[in-house]
C-alpha cells in the first residue's frame, strides 16, 4: 500500500537532511540528495521507501568515507576498515567504495606511487620494504609488483638512503663509517649485497671531497 508525502522539513541540528513525513506522521530522515526529487503529495510505495532508505545508508557512509580520505589519501582497505569500525554493513560498504573509484577519490595504485615517492625523497628504503609497507596498508600483491617494477634500482634507492644519512657519520675512521652505515642501511631492508658497494662509493666520494 502507498503512502503520501505530507510534509519534508529541514532538520534543526542538520541542514543537510530532510525529516519525511507520510500521512501525517514522521516517517523517517534523509539526505537532501537522496531526497532531492521528493515532493508534498508524492506516494511512495513500501519497496520505494526500502530504497530511500539503503540509499541514503550509502550517503551517509559516502560522506564519512569522504571525510576519512580528506585528512590524507588512504587505500580501498583502510576505508573498508574504518567503514566496517562504523558499524556499517558490507553491502553498503561495497557501493560507497565503487562511488569512490568512479569519482576518482579512491585509487591504490596512485596511492602506491604516492608511498613510494615520498619514501624515495624522505625516507629511502629497499624495494622489498616498500612492498611490505604497501602490504600492510591493503595493496594488493599485482599493484605492488606493478608500482615496484617502476621504482629506481635497488643500489639507486640504497645510495640516496645512504646519502641522507652520512652527515651522522662523516668524522668516523672507515670501520666505524663501515659498520654504522651498513647497518643503518640493513635496517633500510637492504641486502649485503647491495650495500657493500654503495657504503664503499659513499665513503670514496666523502674523501674525495676533503
Amino acid at each position: 500500500m502507498a503512502r503520501i508525502i505530507t510534509s519534508l522539513q529541514v532538520q534543526k541540528r542538520n541542514n543537510k537532511r530532510l525529516n519525511i513525513y507520510l500521512d501525517g506522521e514522521y516517517a523517517f530522515g534523509l539526505s537532501r540528495y537522496v531526497a532531492a526529487w521528493l515532493q508534498v503529495g508524492q506516494e511512495l510505495t513500501e519497496e520505494k521507501i526500502s530504497a530511500l532508505l539503503a540509499d541514503d545508508a550509502v550517503e551517509s557512509a559516502y560522506q564519512k568515507s569522504t571525510k576519512f580520505i580528506g585528512y590524507r589519501m588512504r587505500t580501498t582497505s583502510e576505508v573498508d576498515k574504518h567503514l566496517t569500525k562504523k558499524g556499517i554493513e558490507p553491502q553498503v560498504i561495497g557501493r560507497v567504495i565503487e562511488r569512490l573509484n568512479e569519482n576518482g577519490l579512491l585509487n591504490d595504485e596512485g596511492f602506491a606511487k604516492m608511498w613510494i615517492e615520498n619514501r624515495s625523497e624522505f625516507r629511502p628504503r629497499s624495494q622489498r620494504l616498500l612492498a611490505l609497507e604497501l602490504r600492510r596498508k591493503g595493496i594488493n600483491s599485482e599493484t605492488i609488483q606493478n608500482v615496484i617494477e617502476r621504482t629506481p634500482p635497488e643500489d639507486e634507492l640504497a645510495y640516496l638512503a645512504a646519502k641522507k644519512r652520512i652527515r651522522r657519520y662523516e668524522n668516523l675512521e672507515w670501520q666505524d663509517f663501515q659498520r654504522k652505515l651498513g647497518s643503518h642501511l640493513a635496517r633500510r631492508g637492504f641486502s649485503y649485497s647491495t650495500i657493500k658497494p654503495v657504503v664503499y662509493k659513499v665513503w670514496t666520494e666523502k674523501n674525495q671531497d676533503i
